[in-house]
């Protein structure tokens, strides 16, 4: 099983963060001297992709060989995925430059597994290769590291082999940073405490609308998290239109677009995680997600598809439900939900319906929470539902976590007209 660590990296004195920021920044010359090769190498049809330059003599005396060649891989992967998502036709664009001199370099280095250690304990450090010109500069030793400190509590202490480390500067937490892929025994794996059932609807206003086989409902409220999403876009928008002609990008741009990330991220983490120990304390073994190739095209506004393609991330969320569900012993399955949003749960139509705000109508007499509604029939196409709805226990995020909110949507059976509840049940 793979997982991450991710820690805060402190150096020990200045002399120390002035040799980290030196080598991060020679991390990233290499990247874009590297890229606009390929680049320029991608335009003339005469010209190889994969065939670039020797850099080891340039730049090992700072990074030192190894991580040179990390950074090639990592470049080199990086026109991989770009080949492989325009065979699909869902490329973006090239792969990027790690900022300029002018205006900022992004400061960032991979380091090879043999090439770095982590000690966690009272001082926690993390020791890492540079190459022989730093070392000499700075008075290290032939076989000595560089030594920093480490902070934070990273979930997997205990693991069988470590991955390629990630370092860089956080500029909007100003501080340094480390992920640590790492390799962890399958037996310390949780298994599921019974063999019940949910489903997933992902909303536009509401992240998440979930539903058991054990009657329970969830609802992951998003408009506040999307709006402050959206206000960041519009920055970005806004000082794009003032750069001069030829430039794309700046510092402070780059900064708000890691920001908007970093903050939709944090809270796609926190829910994934409060969601699946709340679902494997209902006994939960099978997660079954919407798939939204289905919907993207029939949603209701523009906005709506924002939410969905922009905000969501839609894969990525996925990947993280998956790999937080791994941990305890769940499975999590992609299915269509195509017209779960629109379907009556009482007398299945589909073109009567009305939706207004949260809430889904029917000339039939059902009045219910259109989210919730929509998980609840997408349950019920996977699987047999025997019990009834709980009260649904509505989340709201404060930047921090996801809190319970005293104001839940009532149970759709309380809004039924009770003559035609058990139709199409």
């Amino acid at each position: 099983m793979k997982r991450s660590n991710t820690f805060e990296v402190i150096p020990q004195s200045e002399e120390d963060e002035e040799l980290l920021r030196r080598l991060l920044d020679a991390s990233a010359a290499l990247w874009n001297e590297i890229n606009y090769e390929r680049r320029e190498h991608y335009k003339d049809p005469d010209e190889d992709v994969w065939d670039i330059s020797e850099y080891r003599g340039r730049y090992g005396g700072t990074l030192g060989a190894s991580t040179v060649q990390q950074i090639e891989r990592k470049n080199r992967e990086a026109w991989k995925s770009f080949f492989s998502l325009k065979k699909k036709g869902e490329a973006n664009g090239k792969p990027g430059f790690w900022g300029n001199s002018d205006d900022g370099r992004e400061l960032r280095t991979y380091i090879r597994n043999t090439s770095y250690s982590v000690e966690w304990g009272e001082y926690s450090r993390l020791e890492i290769l540079v190459g022989k010109d730093l070392k000499d500069e700075y008075g290290l030793g032939h076989r000595e590291r560089l030594r920093l400190e480490v902070r934070g509590n990273p979930n997997w202490k205990e693991y069988e082999k470590q991955g390629r480390l990630e370092l860089f500067y956080d500029e909007q937490a100003q501080s340094f940073r480390a992920f640590q892929p790492v390799t962890v025994d399958d037996s310390r794996l949780a298994q599921p405490l019974a063999s019940e059932e949910a489903a997933l609807d992902i909303g536009a206003n509401n992240l998440v609308a979930c539903t058991t086989t054990t009657g329970q409902q969830y609802l992951y409220e998003g408009r506040e998290l999307f709006d402050r999403f959206r206000e960041t876009t519009r920055e970005i928008a806004r000082l794009q239109s003032l750069l001069e002609d030829g430039r794309y990008s700046s510092h402070r741009i780059r900064r708000l677009y890691d920001r908007r990330t970093k903050r939709r991220d944090h809270a796609q983490d926190a829910l994934t995680r409060d969601l699946i120990e709340r679902l494997y304390d209902e006994g939960v073994s099978t997660v079954y997600v919407g798939a939204l190739t289905d919907v993207l095209d029939t949603h209701w506004s523009v906005e709506t598809n924002a939410k969905t393609h922009n905000f969501w991330a839609f894969r990525g969320f996925v990947n993280r439900l998956a790999c937080t569900a791994e941990e305890y012993g769940m499975s999590v399955e992609v299915r269509s939900e195509a017209w779960t949003s629109q379907e009556c749960p009482n007398c299945g139509s589909t073109e009567d319906t009305t939706r207004h705000r949260d809430t889904l109508t029917c000339p039939c007499g059902f009045e219910g929470h259109a989210d919730l509604t929509a998980s609840e029939t997408f349950l019920r196409r996977q699987t047999t539902v025997t019990r009834s709805m709980a009260r649904p226990v509505c989340l709201k995020w404060d930047d921090h976590e996801w809190s319970e909110s005293p104001r839940s949507p009532r149970p759709n059976e309380e809004h039924t007209n009770p003559q035609v509840a058990s139709v199409g049940r």
